[in-house]
């Protein structure tokens, strides 16, 4: 029977550890904490499932810290490495887990396309214990020289299921064949299909297996409603949704129809913004502060959002468009209701979309509330707070793109965590956040979002 601890302080971490995620206000851990953390301090490989937001950052950062405290990288040559499939995803988990590499006293360096390469490269070659990366950036520093892999010791993939799905397994495999042999390897995926089985049983060694939430992924702090709705007052339905209190996350299928959308809600008195693949890393990173900060509060996205993205307070998702499958409405939806919170999420169907979309939730293992709706029906309102815009026009100072090679500033989390004794930090919220919840040019046939 597995060991399950109750409490942080239970499971050996370094007392430096346990300091910082007391300094955070983390004293409990979370299910899959609680059940990965006794094997994966033991140095065990793990296979860790669980829906976004239980938790796994910290359930495969702390021991990875925890393992590679007290030893001091070679230039160029990490000691452990955690593998994302986003550039969002690589700068929440670095945020996430930067008070506790600066309590070990441990460089973090990561690695993502969108911002400068040379400066990652020199980053590298400085010296940085852990590197948090997407494959293929990784990969391009790996050709120039810039790193090495050989002395990796403790290999994380996360969101395995997503590399999957973003046709990154080849790069992945090809990376993991350059870690140490003899390495610690925890993989964390909400599922195990797309591939992600075969890198199991090539590069996990007896792994043990922990699944927190199984089947659906879904939580019982998410409420789902599937509301019915014309093609004639969805425009106006989905502006008065938009309007709410509060901050709110609507996701469409494509990129020029978020970007229209958002241009649309602008001219309506509602502060939103377009997130997708087409901007770059500066602008995707500016308009989540923006988001953050209740600058921008309807935030109409891609699913480059789906992923990678914790916003505290955040309870309501909407799909303008539903996505065609289970495991990209169950990721959507994993943006509210996180870590023990609560959310809802709304799905808007057209007349012609109703039996995919029963098919989809049928799928997914949802029963939601169902509902017709006009634009000003209560039954829109009491689900979604939709209330009437201002109708005065907004405008959002639109983030520019940067001259990385110019520029000294980048965010801390896609620079690199600064050595303890520099005195550079980052926010005492991230680590409550994230327990809430962390030059060359690229190759043509490379997927999208690395």
């Amino acid at each position: 029977m597995a060991t399950v601890v109750p409490s942080f302080a239970d499971t050996g971490l370094a007392p430096d550890l346990l300091a910082a995620l007391s300094a955070q206000g983390i004293t409990e851990p979370f299910p899959i904490q609680s059940a990965t953390l006794p094997d994966s301090l033991a140095g065990r490989d793990v296979l860790g499932r669980g829906r976004t937001g239980s938790g796994k950052t910290l359930a495969f950062g702390l021991p990875l810290l925890h393992r590679t405290a007290g030893h001091r990288a070679r230039p160029g040559r990490p000691l452990a490495l955690i593998l994302v499939p986003t550039r969002e995803l690589a700068q929440q988990v670095t945020t996430a887990l930067a008070p506790y590499a600066r309590a070990v006293r441990l460089r973090c360096a990561t690695v993502v396309g969108g911002l400068s390469l040379q400066r990652q490269a020199d980053t590298l070659r400085a010296g940085a214990e852990v590197v948090v990366a997407t494959p293929g950036r990784l990969h391009d520093l790996i050709d120039r020289g810039d790193v090495r892999l050989d002395e990796v010791r403790t290999t994380v993939l996360d969101e395995a299921d997503r590399m999957a799905d973003m046709g990154f397994l080849p790069q992945v495999t090809k990376l993991l064949a350059q870690v140490a042999p003899d390495g610690q390897r925890m993989l964390f995926s909400a599922t195990l299909d797309g591939g992600v089985d075969r890198l199991v049983r090539r590069f996990l060694t007896d792994p043990v297996s922990h699944s927190v939430d199984p089947g659906t992924a879904t939580v019982t702090a998410m409420t789902h409603h599937v509301l019915h709705v014309d093609a004639a007052d969805k425009p106006a339905a989905l502006t008065r949704i938009a309007a709410r209190e509060g901050r709110t996350i609507l996701f469409m299928g494509t990129k020029h129809r978020a970007d229209r959308l958002a241009r649309q809600l602008l001219a309506k008195g509602v502060r939103a913004a377009a997130l997708h693949g087409g901007k770059s890393q500066p602008q995707r990173t500016r308009i989540l502060e923006q988001f953050r900060s209740g600058q921008v509060t309807a935030l109409v996205a891609t699913d480059v959002a789906a992923r990678g993205i914790h916003v505290d307070g955040l309870d309501l998702v909407v799909n303008v468009d539903p996505p065609t499958e289970a495991k990209e409405y169950l990721h959507r939806g994993g943006r509210t209701a996180r870590a023990g919170e609560s959310g809802t999420v709304v799905t808007l169907v057209l007349p012609e979309q109703r039996r995919d979309v029963s098919r989809l939730m049928t799928a997914a293992g949802i029963h939601p509330e169902s509902a017709s709706v006009r634009p000003d029906d209560d039954t829109l309102a009491r689900v979604t707070g939709a209330r009437e815009p201002s109708g005065v026009p907004v405008t959002i100072v639109a983030p520019q793109a940067s001259q990385p090679a110019r520029r000294r500033s980048v965010p801390a989390a896609i620079a690199r965590t600064a050595d303890p004794a520099s005195g550079d930090g980052t926010a005492s919220g991230a680590g409550r956040a994230a327990h809430r919840a962390s030059g060359r040019p690229r190759r043509p046939r490379r997927p999208r979002g690395a």
